[in-house]
């Protein structure tokens, strides 16, 4: 009599997490970039085509390393974290702790720290929220109940939100088999090399002008 193998767990997408303010920034960015840039390729005359080749071929990587790359992806077994110029992969059971002072960490059992850049820390966001507990407090001790919310829930900074989701995940899945392995690093060659080349270029033009 053969008995069937138990179902596969279902596998889920991964929940992303991401600077809309820094996305947004980029963007613009980017299409200024190439407003210039077309313009100084398309009319200019002499060097100044090569010119502008080499600085948005440096400028656009580190526009979007540093704006529309960062990017925190989780799941029950990982935590992926795509910084501008490195991918790191924790397995949930290395992870010792994730906080927020005044940029947003995660720590591992060795002690390594790695920020997260794509869960920027805004302190004027903090303290609006720290002033919406001081006054929730003061309406629970007066035995009001706060409009438009469980007077049990207190506001927390969108950052704040997010560490605490992420600590939470990293609690409660770090005992699962697959969660178990060593930490991951690659650094993201794909943007560091056109940027190195526009240096290249760049460093070659003002030689020869």
């Amino acid at each position: 009599m053969s008995t069937s193998p138990p179902p596969a767990e279902p596998t889920y997408a991964d929940r992303v997490f991401r600077s809309p303010a820094g996305m947004a920034g980029g963007v613009l960015l980017l299409a200024l970039a190439a407003w210039l840039g077309g313009d100084a390729l398309i009319r200019g005359e002499g060097l100044t085509p090569w010119f502008a080749a080499a600085i948005v071929l440096i400028a656009a990587p580190v526009v979007v390393a540093f704006t529309l790359r960062p990017a925190v992806f989780v799941n029950d077994d990982r935590v992926r974290i795509r910084n501008p110029f490195r991918t790191i992969t924790l397995p949930w059971a290395v992870v010792e702790d994730v906080r927020a002072g005044y940029s947003s960490e995660i720590f591992t059992k060795d002690g390594t720290k790695y920020q997260l850049w794509a869960v920027p820390v805004s302190l004027r966001a903090r303290k609006r929220a720290n002033r919406q507990q001081m006054r929730l407090a003061r309406d629970q001790e007066r035995g009001r109940t706060p409009a438009g919310g469980h007077p049990d829930r207190a506001p927390q900074a969108q950052t704040d939100r997010t560490i605490a989701e992420l600590r939470e995940l990293a609690a409660h899945n770090a005992a699962r088999p697959a969660a178990q392995g060593e930490p991951a690093v690659r650094w993201a060659y794909e943007l560091a090399a056109p940027a190195a080349a526009g240096a290249v270029l760049l460093a070659v033009l003002l030689a020869i002008r």
